[in-house]
């Protein structure tokens, strides 16, 4: 059987009306995608004999996180969940999202130093959501007070999947961007090696060399450094603000090890801790169990759930002092929901790109259909339209993290819940992504041997560092590409749902 792919004839270097040459490339590339690993995939017991091969290679390489029934210690750790090979990506779609990123890293750079759209936008929301009001307090605040913050860096990681709609055009629509705490920019780094002494058990030598080389720590590392050093103290540190419970914590220890290798000194704490011993100098200088701080780098904050009162207080302090911050608020507010959907309004991808036409056509194409659902007339439609195609939508709220969408019958329920409320405001409504599935073998400690169908979600990180009103380094740093079975409509790595994996282009 042959896997229906939708390809887009734009993509390929054929003329537009020469029907036999794009059907020919069509052909092509579906029976690669279909054909790729299916005499693997197949084979029961070869499967059983790859397993524990990839399982061992991954511990060798250090594709490893904490156990959940210890998840601050690293006396007993595991494999991360992860593919048994890498799943197929249309070449297209890959090099698309990639081209895009530097204009993301631009946008989203333009967006935050524009407080006042950010109020506006987020003003609705505000009223019904009591973190994105929290995060807007404190960003009035310091705007009151005047910005000492001089380097400013951005460690983002913008996130698609491959849409097949009905007229038979692929596209890559974007899910979200995530402009805190972008994960597994470390473990993604490691996982190349894994699947290509794989594939050359399999005795497929040329496959394995075609897996693409994928390294975002390094870049990521390269923005932190440079941010640090532009800071101009050889004694200060990096700071990584941490959780509580840190599962994840050798993803993060990837990046430390590759600051270290630039002499570059860095501390982990939790928002508590700053609380409890943090301080600010008559500079706004922040210092911290006798370290000044140059970067504060969050892998935390990113839902209500990391604040208490304190750690709210923690994050004013922080805001308020003159080292750089991964992200400041306002660009953590650039990558909520609200925006998202209010970028795809007409003009406004021009008011803040009004000098590159050509990234405003890149970032345009990558967008799914997005929906207020404010109350007013636009929101009623909205709502109207979710109500009667439940299937055809997303709900989402302000959140991040994975596990907060709503699909279906949830969708329907939540909206006929809320729609004569304002509560209805945290929400967003996205179009559904239709991808096609592909097979493979999903490894989970403990887990069974056993295909599924899959569905993959591609992250392209990108690093910018502006000093003032100078943008001083402006990358595509990387990539992540996540597999999940597609019973599950939700939830990342992290959440238990989806795993590792690597593209391999066809």
């Amino acid at each position: 059987m042959i896997l229906p792919l939708c390809i887009n004839p734009c993509y390929f270097a054929c003329e537009q009306g020469d029907e036999i040459e794009q059907v020919r490339v069509l052909l092509q590339i579906r029976v690669k995608m279909e054909a790729l690993w299916e005499d693997i995939y197949s084979d029961t017991t070869l499967l059983e004999e790859l397993a524990p091969i990839a399982i061992d290679s991954a511990l060798l390489q250090g594709v490893l996180m904490r156990t959940k029934a210890s998840p601050n210690s690293s006396d007993v750790v595991n494999f991360a969940p992860l593919t048994l090979l890498p799943s197929p990506v249309p070449k297209a779609l890959f090099e698309q999202a990639k081209s895009v990123q530097e204009d993301f890293n631009l946008l989203v750079d333009r967006i935050s130093q524009d407080t006042d759209f950010l109020e506006k936008a987020l003003s609705s929301t505000a009223k019904v959501d009591d973190f994105i009001q929290r995060l807007l307090k404190i960003q009035r605040q310091v705007k009151k007070e005047g910005c000492e913050q001089e380097v400013f860096l951005g460690i983002n990681r913008s996130d698609y999947m491959f849409d097949c709609r009905d007229d038979g055009t692929p596209a890559l629509k974007q899910i979200e961007i995530n402009t805190i705490a972008a994960s597994f920019g470390g473990l993604s780094a490691r996982v190349p090696e894994v699947h290509q002494h794989v594939l050359k058990v399999l005795k497929k030598s040329e496959e394995a060399s075609n897996i693409l080389p994928n390294n975002p720590v390094e870049g990521i590392a390269w923005g932190i450094a440079s941010s640090w050093a532009v800071y101009g103290s050889t004694s200060a540190v990096v700071l990584f603000l941490v959780e509580n419970v840190q599962r994840n914590i050798l993803d993060q220890r990837c990046i430390e090890n590759e600051l270290m290798k630039r002499n570059v000194r860095t501390i982990r704490r939790r928002l508590a801790d700053v609380y409890e011993r943090g301080s600010l100098d008559k500079d706004r200088g922040l210092f911290l169990d006798g370290y000044e701080i140059a970067v504060a780098y969050f892998r935390t904050g990113y839902v209500p759930q990391d604040y208490t009162e304190q750690d709210w207080e923690a994050r004013l302090m922080l805001e308020r002092s003159r080292a750089t911050k991964c992200p400041d608020i306002a660009t953590q507010l650039v990558g909520t929901k609200k925006i998202q959907q209010e970028l795809c309004r007409p003009h406004i991808l021009e008011k803040f790109l009004p000098d590159n036409p050509e990234a405003v056509a890149r970032i345009r194409e990558t967008f799914a259909g997005l929906y207020s659902l404010d109350t007013g007339e636009e929101g009623d439609e909205a709502v109207k339209a979710a109500l009667a195609n439940p299937d055809q939508f997303v709900l989402k709220p302000q959140r991040e993290g994975g596990g907060n969408n709503l699909y279906g019958e949830e969708l329907k329920a939540k909206l006929e819940e809320c729609k004569d409320s304002e509560e209805r405001n945290s929400y967003i409504l996205m179009d559904k992504i239709n991808p096609k599935t592909t097979k493979n073998c999903l490894l989970r400690a403990g887990g069974p041997v056993q295909i599924s169908e899959c569905i993959s979600e591609l992250g392209m990180f990108g690093v910018y560092v502006r000093r003032s009103g100078e943008m001083i380094y402006n990358e595509q740093v990387g990539h992540l590409l996540r597999t999940k079975a597609i019973e599950h409509a939700d939830g990342g790595v992290a959440a238990g749902v989806a795993v590792l994996d690597n593209p391999y282009l066809v």
